[in-house]
């Protein structure tokens, strides 16, 4: 069924309309093409919401490869988590980071073991025992 302009569309996604809906699911059904993004785009867009949701690693593998297929390099997969951060919150944008590198072909959990610290940035706080004043023992 084609939608005739944008407000139509609009229109029949505010009621629910499922015909419309079931095309937009299908990449093969295109309503208008001046209503679609490039490829690219559309598989960032993808990739962002995938983040929002917090989804599985398989959902990152396929995003990302569609994503890779339409262009889109490593540091545009950054730029999505970049874009996304203040809408998701760092607990969201943390949790993609390694699935997204991984699907991308970058084993980041795997590049941090073999990282030595440097200017402590990879190193953790560091706790003081009960017992400790400023790096000396307390007896």
């Amino acid at each position: 069924m084609a939608v005739r302009s944008v407000e139509e569309a609009f229109r029949r996604l505010t009621i629910g309309d499922a015909v419309l809906i079931s095309e937009m699911g299908n990449p093969a059904d295109r309503l208008l093409d001046t209503m679609r993004l490039d490829a690219r785009t559309e598989t960032l867009l993808r990739l962002g919401a995938l983040v929002a949701l917090d989804a599985p690693p398989s959902s990152y593998r396929a995003a990302v490869n569609e994503a890779q297929v339409a262009g889109a390099r490593l540091e545009d997969l950054l730029a999505v988590l970049m874009a996304v951060a203040a809408s998701v919150g760092s607990a969201r944008v943390i949790s993609a980071a390694p699935r997204i590198a991984l699907a991308a072909g970058y084993d980041v959990e795997a590049a941090l073991e073999s990282v030595e610290p440097a200017d402590g940035v990879l190193e953790g706080p560091k706790h003081r025992g009960a017992n400790d004043v400023g790096g000396a023992q307390v007896r």
